[in-house]
């Protein structure tokens, strides 16, 4: 039966029954009482390229964060109506994303991002109505792309990558004209095995961090 244009597609069907049941990577658990509160929006959309996720890539002059790939998002406002409204309010001032075309799904557990010190709830979507999208503040954002999960579970896509010291960073993605790395692409492989999208790939194909990578890395 083809669902009605307001209900989420069946490929969503097995990341909605097993996102509630997620808990925390211990990498990634808040310590108790640590960092401010903040939320990110993992938009889940229909493109040309069939299922995709919205993702940006922070622009270089920022002084936190510099270059990396993102989802939408940032710190929780006392005027937010909690994560969902931040991860909203975020979306639609960094891509365009507007709120009324996105069908909220569920809250996954919050995270910690050390590197900030916040604590981040990931707010999964369906993009119900999508919008144009495009850089809402050109000194924040440097691209705004629509990324095939198919693009991302290519396991020629998928790799782990280490700082030149050798220390391991975690897994990344080669996806988007961009490279997925860190925080981000921690929750991404969460959010690859809670639909069902992952597929075998060599973890142990390492790679260092591009020196461009690593001296925006390196500003915090």
């Amino acid at each position: 039966m083809t669902p009605t244009p307001s209900a989420p597609p069946a490929w969503l069907d097995r990341f909605r029954a097993e996102a509630p049941r997620l808990e925390a990577p211990p990498l990634l658990a808040p310590p108790a009482g640590a960092g401010r509160p903040a939320a990110v929006l993992i938009l889940f959309g229909e493109g040309p390229g069939g299922p995709d996720v919205l993702l940006t890539e922070r622009a270089a002059t920022l002084t936190k964060h510099a270059g990396q790939p993102a989802f939408p998002g940032g710190r929780i406002d006392p005027g937010d109506d909690g994560p969902v409204g931040a991860a909203l309010r975020e979306a639609w001032e960094e891509t365009g994303v507007l709120a009324d075309g996105v069908q909220v799904l569920c809250e996954l557990p919050e995270l910690y991002l050390s590197r900030s010190e916040h604590r981040v709830t990931p707010v999964a979507a369906w993009w119900r109505e999508p919008s144009e999208i495009a850089p809402g503040h050109p000194g924040e954002v440097a691209t705004v792309a629509r990324v095939p999960i198919a693009e991302l579970a290519d396991p020629a896509h998928r790799l782990v990558v280490r700082h030149p010291s050798g220390l391991r960073l975690g897994p990344a993605f080669r996806a988007g004209g961009m490279l997925v790395w860190g925080f981000t692409a921690m929750l991404l492989t969460e959010v690859l095995d809670l639909g069902g999208w992952s597929r075998p790939w060599d973890t142990e194909r390492i790679e260092d961090l591009p020196p461009d990578v690593l001296d925006l890395a390196a500003r915090g």
